[in-house]
């Protein structure tokens, strides 16, 4: 099968068509389909068990699907399983690292099982351990490195050979926080390149500040796909907006109650002794009602101290599509 190359970054270089994985009789993943394109950083979002690292195994070649296709820079995943290799960088969630060789040893050995040229690799050794911070461990046996600096040499392993796609499996799991930190950061820094990037992971801070795309997976099944503001737009249903103002708490619900497109309006708090109160005004969706609410409270000489639209969190995002019950 020829490989098509991908120079548009609108083109897909990962494409799963109805992806199904079953061991034994538990479909661990379901008829699930989404396309990833060029350049993009996607993060792979699911609770615990919801299908994750199975699909990444199937994308990155290591388990073939029971049913479906999956696609990596043109090349077909059980077709073209060695040409799938050179275009992937793996990171699983338990990295597969020999303890008793250091850390050059151990990237000179993952570069010439993957056919890179001596020359070349002596520079791409160089090159990964400066970028994942490894340069006063480069000599280091692997045994005697901390949990989190045994990361960044799996994340050098998996960059080692330039692939075009980099998939990462929990990255951050079981890690210290300063570890957690820096980890985070060179991800960033890895996805600021061309290079496409899976990120899989159930820690929803890492999605937010890393992802621009999210799919959620819950079940062995895709329930949604989209930007963090576009799910938070189409999951809360209504559109909402905070406001704080100095003024007659009653007066100021009842008024802002009788204006078109207002829904509800909610007290919040009082947020000091001096008469000032925020509220909760929720208007029909796909309607924006910031000006009218500014002015009415304007003109009827009340203080207005804040106004904003209010997202879902990622979180309220993440519990409300997998504690449902349908999808």
């Amino acid at each position: 099968m020829n490989s098509t190359e991908n120079t548009n970054n609108n083109t897909p270089v990962i494409e799963v068509s109805h992806l199904t994985k079953y061991y034994g009789n538990f479909p661990a993943v379901h008829d699930i389909s989404f396309n990833i394109n060029k350049g993009e950083v996607v993060g792979f979002l699911g609770p615990n068990g919801a299908g994750k690292t199975t699909t990444m195994k199937v994308l990155t070649g290591f388990m073939p699907p029971t049913g479906g296709t999956v696609k990596i820079a043109g090349y077909d995943a059980l077709e073209n399983y060695l040409e799938i290799r050179e275009k992937i960088g793996y990171l699983p969630e338990s990295v597969p690292l020999y303890t008793d060789m250091t850390v050059t040893e151990y990237l000179s050995f993952m570069g010439s099982i993957r056919g890179m040229k001596k020359n070349k690799l002596s520079n791409q050794i160089s090159n990964v351990i400066e970028q994942c911070r490894l340069g006063d461990y480069r000599h280091t046996i692997i045994g005697k490195l901390s949990k989190g600096y045994r990361q960044r040499v799996g994340v050098a392993q998996a960059v080692i050979h330039e692939p075009e796609v980099l998939v990462l499996d929990e990255p951050t799991i079981g890690i210290d926080p300063i570890q957690v930190v820096e980890t985070r950061k060179l991800i960033k820094e890895l996805g600021e390149s061309d290079r496409t990037l899976i990120l899989s992971t159930h820690i929803l801070p890492e999605v937010s500040m890393l992802c621009k795309r999210i799919l959620i997976i819950h079940q062995g099944k895709i329930v949604a796909e989209d930007t963090p503001n576009n799910l938070s737009s189409r999951l809360k249903g209504a559109e909402q907006i905070s406001i704080e103002v100095k003024g007659p708490q009653k007066q100021i619900q009842q008024t802002l109650d009788k204006i078109n497109g207002v829904e509800f309006v909610q007290i919040m708090e009082n947020t000091s002794s001096k008469n000032i109160y925020s509220y909760m005004v929720q208007v029909e969706q796909n309607l924006d009602l910031r000006s009218t609410i500014s002015k009415t409270i304007i003109n009827n000489g009340w203080e207005l101290l804040k106004l904003q639209n209010v997202d879902m969190s990622l979180e309220e995002i993440f519990l409300k599509l997998t504690t449902r019950e349908e999808f």
